[in-house]
């Protein structure tokens, strides 16, 4: 999946190298090109992007992902039923076109993320996933060595062809 000739630069300093993606991953991704991410959270060390297509895209600290049906990932979430319930209020929101409630687990996603490219980037312990939509991206920065991971968009404006 990654070609070099065609990344994409976002806030990839000369530290950051192309890194490959093993076989899976690269099933989950031809999965993901094309849907659009409508919000995403952080939870338990963990970065899920909800698609429209009525899955979450869940991506680990290491860069490993899954693709998991919206109501089984949030089954597997181990946190409080009225949580639960309150992140399947908001995921239907944000399929409706709305935006989370406030204090929500999930924060909407940039306007225009139809998922165009996914790249994979990593140096030393660190990881970065690369998530490029028509008018903006998404990006999930990870460390192996501490688990920390954060997903934050990146506007078009920020990230350029080479």
């Amino acid at each position: 999946m990654n070609d070099p000739e065609n990344l994409v630069k976002s806030n990839v300093t000369p530290e950051w190298l192309p890194c490959e993606t093993g076989k899976h991953q690269d099933h989950v991704i031809a999965h993901v090109m094309g849907a659009t991410a409508l919000g995403y959270f952080e939870f338990d060390q963990v970065a899920h992007i909800l698609l429209d297509i009525g899955f979450i895209w869940t991506i680990f600290a290491d860069g490993e992902m899954g693709l998991v049906p919206q109501s089984l990932a949030i089954s597997e979430l181990e946190i409080e039923a009225d949580a639960k319930a309150a992140l399947t209020r908001d995921i239907q929101r944000a399929h409706d076109g709305q935006t989370p409630t406030e204090g929500s687990l999930l924060i909407a996603a940039p306007d225009g993320c139809l998922i165009e490219q996914v790249r994979f980037y990593s140096a030393s312990d660190r990881r970065r996933i690369s998530v490029s939509g028509e008018d903006s991206a998404l990006e999930v920065d990870s460390s192996i060595e501490t688990g920390m991971i954060t997903i934050r968009p990146v506007p078009k404006v920020d990230y350029v062809s080479r």
